[in-house]
């Protein structure tokens, strides 16, 4: 059997346990031998295959000290071909046996796909017109001992792609891709906050007593030391407010938030989302900030700022539509809300298009829930959703015209909430009356509803500046920007459940 061949997923559990075997046994007469590879400690790398390549008018004959994994190898008497993958992708190795002494060039033959190796050679062109290097002296720097993924059929198993990434990596050049583009967005969203608005960078708890800033609900663990039970937090937002309070008056937080909820293709139990304040700001403010934290991000990594998402095409230009979201309801339901002023009228309409639990829901209730039944599936383009009912707002500023709707906006792309932001609440005494009604319907068996938090209070108490508050989903931004199908494809290491024994 030739090296070439010596991939998996062709071979029964009993073969792959022999070649496995093999790989284990190469290694230890390689140690007896004195040819540790994990002794290695240092390889001086000189360049790398893309830049090679793309510059090869310039490097031909250059003399050039690369590293990488072997993904093919093809033996030809005195002389053997290897394909090495590096950072950058792959490139070609010529290895003759008078080039490296024969004693070296038997010992060559033995590594295996899979394995990584150090090259020293010279760049040059083969007769049939590929770039190469013409190795010169060749060390085994680690000896792979699995047995990577048949080259034909490749990583396809979406299961154990999310399983094992650092094969999939390996194995599909694309997935570097989506994760090189995804440090390229939160690059530029973290470059245009600071450089183009002025925004400062904080670090705020992930470990919190009170899970707050959203409707959710939390993962509940314990200090031991303390004997307190404590949350992972769900938001970012009511600290981020309390630094507002405090006199800072442009700051945001990008990092990890956790909910425990469902998972799907756009969720994820674990995820990446930004929140940002502006004092002195509104809604408007923000809302423009969420159209070029997008359409700059897909510009940073695309050069576009029109992609195209699993065939469908969006143009996320400044400015985007907007639309009230009672507006949305009269469009596509055919319920005008100007003529429903009770909770009761709006119950009936409630009841009549199978809202579940419609006896309990009050008329802002009614609102959300037909627009999220039947609205948010016609939000394609770009848009931004406005008048969110206090209802289903609790830390957003109130209407000065119509008191029963917020100053809230939520941005939608491919029907999908991208970003949420509203003028903040900034009213004490109306904010501890909405967090009392919330904590009523906790303590009822809500268990997404907000928790009493009276250090927020208080915090508002001592006075927050009028503000304009943003929060992003990275995650979807980044999945939508890479043409990714979930959430999972854009996430190193998404949550799954353990595999049994």
């Amino acid at each position: 059997m030739s090296n070439d061949d010596m991939r998996g997923e062709d071979f029964t559990s009993e073969q792959l346990n022999e070649l496995r075997q093999i790989r284990r046994e190469k290694l230890k007469k390689l140690q007896d031998m004195g040819r540790n590879p994990y002794l290695n400690e240092h390889w001086n790398i000189s360049a790398y295959s893309a830049g090679i390549k793309n510059d090869f008018d310039a490097m031909d004959g250059a003399e050039v000290s690369i590293a990488g994994r072997i993904m093919a190898f093809r033996h030809m008497g005195k002389a053997s071909f290897v394909d090495i993958q590096d950072y950058e992708g792959r490139i070609q190795i010529y290895v003759r046996q008078d080039a490296i002494t024969p004693e070296e060039y038997e010992i060559f033959l033995t590594y295996d796909i899979g394995d990584i190796i150090g090259v020293e050679g010279s760049v040059f062109k083969t007769r049939h017109g590929e770039v190469s290097v013409k190795a010169g002296k060749v060390v085994l720097l680690t000896k792979s001992l699995q047995i990577l993924p048949n080259k034909w059929q490749g990583l396809t198993d979406t299961e154990i792609r999310y399983r094992q990434r650092y094969v999939d990596l390996i194995m599909n050049p694309e997935v570097k891709d989506t994760f090189i583009k995804r440090a390229k967005i939160i690059k530029e969203i973290k470059r245009y906050l600071e450089d183009d608005e002025g925004f400062l960078e904080v670090d705020t708890p992930v470990l919190t007593v009170i899970a707050g800033g959203a409707n959710a609900r939390p993962f509940a663990t314990h200090h031991n030391t303390l004997d307190l039970d404590m949350n992972l937090r769900i938001s970012n937002e009511l600290y981020l407010k309390r630094l507002t309070v405090g006199g800072l008056d442009r700051v945001y937080e990008m990092g990890k938030m956790f909910r425990n909820e469902g998972m799907d293709r756009n969720h994820n139990p674990e995820y990446t989302a930004m929140e940002l304040y502006q004092a002195y700001g509104q809604m408007e403010d923000v809302m423009r900030i969420t159209e070029n934290i997008v359409s700059k991000a897909a510009e940073a990594a695309t050069g576009s700022m029109v992609i195209t998402y699993q065939g469908k095409t969006f143009d996320l230009t400044p400015p985007w539509d907007r639309l009230s979201m009672q507006d949305a309801v009269k469009k596509w339901v055919g319920v005008d809300f100007d003529t429903i002023k009770t909770d009761e009228e709006a119950r009936e309409f409630a009841k009549k298009h199978h809202l579940e639990d419609w006896q309990k829901l009050t008329r802002g209730l009614v609102i959300a829930g037909l627009f999220e039944e039947y609205c948010e599936e016609y939000l394609m383009d770009p848009i931004f959703i406005t008048g969110h009912p206090v209802d289903i707002s609790p830390l957003a500023k109130r209407d000065p015209v119509d008191p029963r709707i917020t100053r809230r906006f939520e941005a939608y792309i491919n029907t999908w909430e991208v970003a949420n932001g509203f003028s903040e609440l900034n009213d004490p005494i109306d904010q501890y009356r909405r967090f009392k009604e919330q904590q009523e319907m906790l303590e009822s068996g809500d268990e997404e509803a907000h928790p009493m938090d009276e250090d927020f209070v208080n915090a508002l108490e001592v006075g927050l500046p009028p503000t304009g508050g943003l929060g992003v989903g990275i995650d979807r931004v980044i999945t939508l920007i890479t043409d990714s199908p979930s959430i999972r494809d854009i996430i190193l290491f998404p949550t799954m459940k353990p595999l049994e024994e």
